[in-house]
């Protein structure tokens, strides 16, 4: 990696961190602070969230046709997304120990917090919970796979991909074969010293 793409590459971190306390001050804004797992808000915020609430009987007669025809589907999906989650949950559980790869937090990608909306009705959280499962899932997912991928071919795409996972910005070039083998050995020890670090933590 070229000295320019590292110093972009710092910019960008720079400007999370900075953007990072901007969000905590606009959450303050809203009234809500976080207890542990549980999000509380004040009660001038609560009135104001129950006053704009839609009852169950007013928000049936406000959705839309097509998506009655398409809940079915939607909530079909539940079963392989389980299904999905409990085996790549399996496979990190089984084999990131033999690579010595940390494992992944679910609860750092699968949130579940929209119940305490107070200007939700009940299907309405019920459809928030489902999206954030589904969402926060394949971000899990992703991050294990993103481990893998670095394990075991950590080298990006002659083609722009969209959507890239967090560690691919520190994968080899396509087409940079020099060294190849020794650089993913360094690739494979950064996921050892995190493993190392997240254990003395």
């Amino acid at each position: 990696m070229n000295n320019r793409i590292r110093q972009i590459l710092d910019q960008i971190m720079d400007l999370e961190h900075e953007l990072h306390p901007l969000i905590e001050q606009q959450e303050a804004r809203l009234r809500y602070q976080l207890e542990g797992k549980r999000v509380t808000f004040e009660h001038a915020a609560k009135d104001a969230h129950r006053k704009v609430k839609l009852g169950v009987f007013r928000w049936f007669t406000t959705v839309r046709p097509q998506n009655y025809l398409t809940a079915p589907i939607i909530y079909g999906m539940a079963v392989p997304l389980v299904l999905f989650d409990l085996c790549i949950s399996i496979y990190q559980l089984l084999c990131f120990p033999i690579y010595r790869i940390a494992r992944v937090s679910r609860a750092d990608y699968i949130v579940i917090d929209h119940q305490h909306l107070a200007y939700l009705n009940i299907i309405e959280k019920v459809h928030c919970i489902y999206c954030s499962y589904a969402v926060g899932l394949l971000g899990y997912a992703q991050e294990i796979t993103a481990r893998t991928e670095q394990y075991f071919c950590p080298i990006k795409h002659a083609h722009k991909v969209l959507g890239t996972h967090s560690r691919y910005k520190n994968f080899l070039n396509y087409g940079d074969a020099e060294d190849l083998h020794g650089k993913v050995e360094e690739l494979r020890s950064a996921l050892a010293s995190e493993l190392k670090q997240r254990d003395k933590s």
